[in-house]
């Protein structure tokens, strides 16, 4: 099934929808999509220019505020905010980052990613939220273990999954109750655990009353199961053709010819994953990723091979997924997200104060605030993923008794070549490090936490483990974790430059455009590798889809302490030019990259590419 799309409102501070005049199709601007191709362009030659020819019938967002002008557009959203009661009310000390106190990071690391001094931290020029609330005390909660989903039929090959999309009230913040959007009504939602070798099918239903789209991020998948944003789940069969809706007076609907929308619910079905790793599955919706996310729309794929069942690593109940994200509450217990519209159903963005990203004021590890674990004179394998909208986190190991660090084993696709000792880790939203602990050195009765150096104030601290039992540990990290080849750059590589910069009229543009479905910004061969030089203007977390990354440089110098591994995110600083080695799938069909700063990509910074 195919749907017309409309945004009923283009905005400033939202996401500004393109807009396509009757009859666009999608071959229509195939050949269009070599505007934008750089094939063959030496990684220091000239950007290109940030405004390409139009498709014929396409009206741009900047001509479109050019012709209502700026003061028509803001004028717009005056009559599009939430009520008082949903909406957030920026005050003095509201809007601060991370309360207003200065940051506690060293700036010897810079960015934590490139290893190079004077970035700065990534969060400074984003605003925190403070919550309505009085935050719970820190290191009371026990840690929640997100449970690991069981097939409901298996067959000789495959593994059949249900997850119901669902509202529900939890207890996240002791005594209070907060409405969630959830998979299986839970927060994060549960575990999907892919065997080597084994196909996975996900049925998915939408109980929300929202339309859904569920991205496997990380996963090599078909173009039909990845989660492309217009590719809709709609909750009810009478549901219409969402969102068709009126578009500016005087301006054409929007369209979008190549999506796939189904009704109720829909299969996403993934092969077996090239490689071990810690993947994570999200709404993906078109213009309301980021306030899908926040209110819960999160869960871990963890995929394994063969290679990686067969090390000595910790195993079992020690090896603990950690989702960490920070929210803000309002006074009732609600989740507190700036959207320009809270129900979801029509106008995308957020306000003003925050359209550089959304942060709170409270960590949430696993969906409990600053929790505590009890752990076990052993090791343990922690895989971090920052589910954050926005806030990156440099985390480090503190305790009273020594000193300790991480043994860093894995990154976003999997197992590193061999273990690296960190004593801290930067990782931005999206981005996974897989961790051993060794607690063996500990007394019973330590305590060791889980600090944010680029904190203050409440989010200065994550969580806590706390020594409880003796044991015998049978586990241990080799000096080889996995066979992986390391990408040469060669002269015959197609070399492409994306720049993500802040257009004129506050729009978020990749290479001078907002997303369009029907442009591509690069056609690919199915399997190529190609050297992409990333330019930012901002901190922007760069992630594509169906495919894996090497970083081969920052400004011209060796990848930072963190680039090590095959990614499939990598943390693009302000002002800076990261050249990566990026490796298509075999898989064809359209896909697309974009900013993981997730109001970033819902205010139009992401863009379509096909792999041919």
């Amino acid at each position: 099934m195919k749907i017309a799309l409309r945004p009923t409102v283009p905005a400033f501070v939202g996401r500004l929808s393109r807009l396509l005049l009757p009859g666009r199709t999608q071959s229509s601007t195939r050949g269009s999509s070599q505007q934008t191709d750089e094939t063959g362009r030496a990684s220091g030659e000239r950007d290109p220019q940030p405004h390409q020819t139009e498709p014929a019938g396409t009206v741009s967002r900047r001509a479109l505020m050019q012709t209502i002008g700026t003061a028509g557009g803001l004028a717009v959203i005056a009559g599009c905010t939430p009520s008082d009661e949903s909406r957030t009310k920026p005050s003095a000390g509201q809007h601060t980052h991370d309360n207003g106190q200065s940051s506690q990071h060293n700036d010897t690391h810079g960015n934590g990613q490139s290893g190079t001094s004077g970035r700065g931290d990534p969060n400074a020029d984003i605003q925190t939220l403070t919550s309505e609330i009085a935050l719970p005390a820190q290191f009371q909660s026990p840690l929640p273990i997100p449970k690991q989903l069981e097939p409901t039929r298996r067959t000789s090959d495959t593994d059949y999954y249900e997850i119901l999309q669902s509202p529900a009230t939890v207890e996240i913040v002791p005594g209070l109750r907060t409405p969630i959007m959830g998979y299986n009504g839970t927060f994060p939602g549960p575990t999907i655990v892919q065997n080597p070798g084994r196909r996975v099918v996900v049925t998915h239903k939408n109980a929300l009353p929202v339309p859904t789209v569920v991205h496997l991020h990380g996963g090599t998948s078909p173009y039909d199961s990845d989660g492309y944003p217009t590719d809709f789940v709609l909750p009810a069969a009478t549901y219409g053709t969402f969102p068709a809706m009126p578009a500016m007076p005087g301006m054409p609907a929007m369209g979008d010819p190549g999506a796939i929308v189904s009704k109720l619910q829909r299969d996403y079905t993934y092969p077996p994953q090239p490689r071990a790793g810690t993947l994570w599955y999200h709404d993906h919706r078109m213009d309301f990723t980021g306030a899908s996310v926040y209110r819960g729309l999160a869960g871990f794929h963890i995929a394994h091979d063969t290679e990686e069942t067969a090390l000595p690593l910790p195993q079992g109940a020690r090896d603990v997924p950690l989702m960490i994200a920070d929210r803000a509450f309002a006074a009732a217990g609600s989740f507190r997200y700036p959207a320009l519209d809270p129900t979801m159903h029509t106008t995308p963005g957020v306000e003003k104060p925050s359209v550089n990203g959304v942060m709170g004021d409270v960590i949430l590890v696993n969906g409990a605030p600053w929790p505590r674990m009890e752990v076990d004179t052993a090791r343990y394998r922690f895989r971090i993923l920052n589910a954050s909208n926005a806030r990156t986190y440099q985390l480090a190991l503190q305790d009273s008794s020594q000193g300790i660090g991480f043994t860093q084993i894995g990154t976003d696709h999997g197992l590193l070549p061999a273990p690296l000792a960190q004593d801290a880790i930067a990782i931005s939203p999206a981005q996974r490090f897989d961790v051993v602990i060794d607690f063996s050195r500990h007394k019973i009765g330590d305590e060791i936490t889980l600090v944010n150096q680029l904190g203050s104030g409440s989010t200065a601290v994550v969580m806590r483990f706390v020594v409880t039992r003796a044991t015998n540990d049978n586990s241990s990290v080799p000096a080889t974790l996995s066979k992986t080849d390391t990408i040469t750059p060669t002269s015959s590589m197609t070399q492409r430059t994306m720049k993500f910069h802040r257009g004129g009229d506050g729009e978020w543009l990749i290479n001078g455009r907002t997303f369009d479905p029907a442009f591509s910004h690069a056609d690919v061969p199915a399997g190529s590798t190609e050297l992409w030089t990333i330019i930012s203007d901002f901190h922007h977390p760069f992630h594509i889809h169906n495919a894996t990354i090497q970083v081969m440089s920052r400004d011209g110098n060796a990848p930072g302490p963190f680039d090590q591994g095959w990614k499939d995110t990598v943390f693009v600083n302000k002002g800076e030019r990261v050249q990566l080695a990026i490796r298509f799938s075999s898989y064809k069909g359209r896909y697309v990259f974009h900013c993981h700063n997730l109001e970033h990509e819902d205010m139009g910074m992401m863009a379509t590419f096909r792999i041919t």
